[in-house]
């Protein structure tokens, strides 16, 4: 990689959002609500911003595809690590996100050893994104943790995170038996 490569103001913001991802659990395992909610929007900002700065002005980059989505992962690792304390049964969406992110890291692995590529993401990883983003920053900002409407939320995001987990290991498959 070349440093002109590294240094664009896409990765910047890729970096900023890591770099905001402890002081976002600072606040909210100090019980700062409010401000570990504006860290996680502006995280949403930054993350928007790489990707629409990168495409409009050019500045996609090898790292900046790389670097993105393990901001992203570590994003929501981090959200769901913080409420697995506090809100009951985050356990299996935990466990839900673990498998699919695993799985979709070894056969990124597998198919890149063979010579293929993913090139981003697809439309049903960015739902399934939406959808979790929506649904952890309600059980952050609104008093439903542990309720019917935090049960009902971890639902459809666990039903979100299948259905894209599954549409990907779809699409893995179909792009092994392309690249045997």
């Amino acid at each position: 990689m070349k440093r002109n490569d590294i240094l664009t103001i896409p990765n910047l913001l890729t970096g900023i959002r890591i770099l905001l991802i402890p002081f976002f659990l600072y606040c909210y395992l100090n019980r700062q609500e409010a401000t570990a909610a504006l860290v996680i929007i502006i995280c949403g900002i930054t993350d928007f911003l790489d990707g629409f700065i990168a495409r409009r002005f050019h500045m996609v980059s090898e790292c900046g595809k790389k670097l993105d989505p393990i901001a992203d992962k570590l994003l929501q690792l981090a959200l769901l690590l913080a409420l697995l304390f506090r809100v009951d049964h985050m356990i299996w969406l935990f466990l839900l996100f673990l498998v699919k992110e695993a799985s979709m890291l070894i056969c990124w692995l597998r198919l890149t050893r063979k010579g293929g590529y993913l090139n981003g993401a697809l439309w049903f990883g960015k739902v399934s994104t939406a959808v979790f983003y929506v649904a952890m920053a309600a059980m952050l900002l609104l008093p439903i943790q542990n309720t019917i409407w935090s049960t009902l939320l971890m639902l459809v995001t666990g039903a979100a995170l299948a259905m894209s987990f599954l549409m990907y290991m779809a699409t893995y498959f179909r792009m092994f038996q392309e690249h045997k």
